[in-house]
């Protein structure tokens, strides 16, 4: 099978270039590799390899961040004869802690196939799918300032890069404004008022390491929603210090709901992010439809690992 590495040098604020330029002599066995040239490049080259049916099977490694592999799912979703993979170099790397991730060389060689896999799709102004997760709200504005700050540089140079989502979330706190949110599913509607957040998940992680949604599957044909409404700023600062183990589901201001479909609307214009990155704003009174694409995608991971399981073929 050939193997072709899709190489984001911007990952990890321009650092993965060179624990790319180590990685590579590491690898003992026939590859390719591509270095991106900017947003939107992995999507297209992953589409070039995904066009075709009777082309044989190939393996691409996303070696970057989320968004290199987001990039690559979201180019090859769909294609029976391409395998994706991934090697987390970015800060916050979501993907690893959901999914298998290859850490060396010698797992690529000797790896294995874990089935077809969910994605979801959010029916924005341009219809985008998401591996990890989308979120409307409080989640959004802290994604959209992480990736604006440029003190983002700074915590991935003294190898902090996870707390910068804990920096912007103490920072959003006192300026966010909730708002409400309806919530249709199965013909039947909910309406919610102060909401901070409602999150929409693949799998349980985000935020570079929050398990906002501890029983997602992303081989079980459906989303899961978690709406967090109804807290003082106080409150909340205490359900997000619990959102990395996944205990916050306790608290009756988590409502949490799993369908293969469901429509969110928003009183007032707020932030929208997949896979934690601005995927623009939700506009009020207009429905964003949600939706789960079953089977969507190919999974290739290391043989043995610590991380979240994942049964093999486990969607039909």
């Amino acid at each position: 099978m050939e193997v072709i590495f899709i190489v984001n040098p911007a990952a990890k604020n321009g650092r993965s270039l060179e624990r790319w330029k180590r990685f590579r002599q590491q690898i003992r066995f026939p590859f390719k590799e591509i270095i991106t040239e900017g947003p939107g490049h992995a999507i297209a080259i992953a589409r070039g390899f995904a066009e075709g049916e009777s082309r044989p099977a190939v393996l691409l490694v996303a070696f970057g961040g989320d968004g290199t592999v987001h990039e690559v799912i979201r180019g090859a979703a769909g294609s029976r004869h391409v395998l994706i993979g991934s090697v987390g170099v970015g800060s916050g790397n979501d993907f690893g802690r959901g999914y298998r991730a290859f850490r060396t060389a010698e797992e690529i060689a000797d790896f294995r196939e874990f089935g077809r896999l969910d994605l979801g799709t959010a029916g924005l102004a341009e219809p985008v799918v998401f591996m990890n997760s989308a979120g409307i709200g409080f989640d959004a504005v802290i994604s959209n300032n992480v990736n604006r700050s440029r003190m983002k540089k700074l915590f991935n140079r003294v190898g902090a890069g996870k707390l910068i989502y804990a920096f912007f979330i103490v920072r959003t706190l006192f300026t966010f404004r909730p708002f409400g949110l309806s919530v249709t599913a199965g013909g039947k509607r909910s309406d919610f008022g102060k909401v901070w957040l409602a999150a929409v998940s693949n799998q349980p992680y985000y935020g570079g390491g929050m398990k906002i949604s501890p029983g997602s599957d992303p081989a079980d044909g459906k989303l899961e929603l978690t709406v967090i409404h109804g807290l003082s700023r106080l409150k909340l600062l205490l359900v997000f210090g619990t959102v990395f183990t996944g205990s916050h589901t306790r608290f009756k201001e988590v409502y949490r709901l799993s369908d293969e479909a469901f429509e969110l609307t928003a009183d007032r214009r707020v932030p929208v992010h997949t896979d934690g990155e601005d995927a623009g704003t939700a506009e009020p009174g207009r429905p964003i439809p949600f939706a789960v694409r079953r089977a969507a995608w190919r999974l290739a991971g290391p043989t043995c690992t610590e991380r979240f399981e994942i049964t093999d073929e486990s969607t039909p």
